[in-house]
């Protein structure tokens, strides 16, 4: 069963050009990844501060292994240290 991921993250205006080249690797490795559907990144209108990915896989399977990918990790690290907080996610399901 295919799942969404909902990838929170909070960035300051001053840190959104710093962030971009991660998100768009990030985005480059996932798509070579097997059982990866789809994506996109969303900015929040009453808070541009705040940016959404959201991700689709064909099972939460696919979806742990690329969560596990050493690769993936690495750029997470970077990407909560230059955020200076932990990056959120949610796993839904279809109904």
């Amino acid at each position: 069963m295919a799942v969404k991921i909902m990838i929170k993250r909070k960035v300051s205006s001053e840190k959104l050009s710093e962030l971009l080249p991660y998100l768009k690797y990030l985005r480059v490795l996932a798509m070579s990844q097997d059982g990866y559907i789809g994506g996109e990144t969303l900015k929040r209108i009453d808070d541009p501060e705040e940016l959404l990915v959201v991700s689709t896989w064909q099972s939460i399977d696919h979806w742990k292994t690329w969560f596990e990918n050493p690769e993936r990790n690495n750029l997470q690290e970077k990407i909560d240290s230059l955020l200076g907080m932990k990056t959120e996610y949610c796993i839904y399901s279809y109904q």
